[in-house]
């Protein structure tokens, strides 16, 4: 009986963390999908991550940090205009309301990619690992889209 519970809470746990539906993935009560970045020119030395966070539950959560093996370094940006001119920033962190959905895109809130290993291509993936202060750490795969791509499907 004690194995028999022990695998159930063993499988529990797996479904949790295990894609929701093909391109989602669960975390607790987050469900992260679209995650999508543009193709890069070879000379960019940095690219751009998006994706979107649906939070099912009744508790905020804030995705805190962000990494990738396709680059040195990762990190939570926003773009604001300023006199007229827009302008990228770093955030500390990204809120995730309890019922809301949080969506990264061009021109907003996104994952900035600094110092990209190898050049990111049309049709090629990467993993993204996503870091939330109250669910833990998911790592997903990115699907790289076109050079100006404004949204991850096709």
């Amino acid at each position: 009986m004690k194995s028999v519970i022990v695998a159930l809470v063993v499988f529990a746990l797996f479904a949790l963390m295990a894609p929701a539906t093909a391109g989602e993935y669960r975390l607790g009560a987050l469900v992260v999908g679209n995650s999508w970045a543009r193709a890069t020119p070879g000379v960019a030395r940095n690219g751009a991550a998006y994706v979107t966070i649906e939070n099912r539950g009744r508790d905020a959560d804030r995705l805190i940090a962000v990494s990738s093996p396709a680059a040195a370094g990762a990190a939570l940006h926003s773009h604001a205009m300023e006199a007229g001119v827009m302008k990228m920033r770093p955030v500390a962190a990204v809120e995730v309301a309890p019922g809301a959905v949080t969506a990264m895109k061009p021109g907003g809130l996104h994952i900035m990619l600094k110092g990209l290993a190898a050049p990111l291509v049309e049709g090629g993936s990467f993993p993204l690992t996503l870091t939330f202060e109250r669910a833990g750490t998911l790592t997903l795969e990115v699907t790289v889209m076109k050079i100006g791509a404004r949204h991850g499907r096709k």
